[in-house]
């Protein structure tokens, strides 16, 4: 192991970054913006929270397993911490999982709500918002606004 805790054969941050940029290239968020434009906010949003190199990694890669563009069996044969995988697989959401029983497994996880905390914070994000029809703006500041809640977070996001 290196002084840092990750073992030699490990992704670096720029690997793990580019991984993620190349996995969800064709992707776009609910705006239409490049996919990867989220990752990056909620990797920079993780570093700003004082996030370690692990809770970034698992910031680049938070969505890949859930939206299917890296698959599980990726994630469980990958160079990464054990701890970098357990946050993505924290954050990955189930299938009619009752939202009261993903914020159980975030608050179980070690790291994973920090990484929570800045995805919710981009995606409730008032630019970002602001370009959704008022239904859809509605509906998901609700959602995020209920998964801050389960999680502890208080009402009012920081970027």
């Amino acid at each position: 192991m290196t002084p840092a805790g990750r073992s030699p054969e490990s992704l670096s941050l720029p690997e793990v970054e580019a991984l993620a940029r190349e996995a969800h290239a064709a992707q776009r968020d609910k705006a239409g913006r490049p996919y990867a434009e989220h990752l990056r906010a909620v990797a920079e949003g993780v570093r700003r929270r004082g996030g370690d190199a692990d809770q970034i990694a698992a910031a680049w890669l938070h969505d890949s397993v859930e939206d299917d563009v890296l698959s599980e069996r990726w994630l469980a044969d990958a160079p990464l911490s054990r701890r970098t995988k357990d946050i993505v697989l924290a954050l990955t959401k189930r299938a009619g999982e009752p939202p009261e029983a993903y914020a159980e497994r975030i608050l179980a996880t070690p790291g994973a709500r920090l990484v929570k905390e800045a995805d919710l914070a981009h995606n409730a994000d008032p630019a970002r918002l602001a370009v959704l029809d008022a239904t859809t703006r509605a509906r998901l500041t609700a959602k995020y606004a209920t998964m801050r809640a389960l999680l502890g977070l208080g009402e009012t996001p920081v970027p």
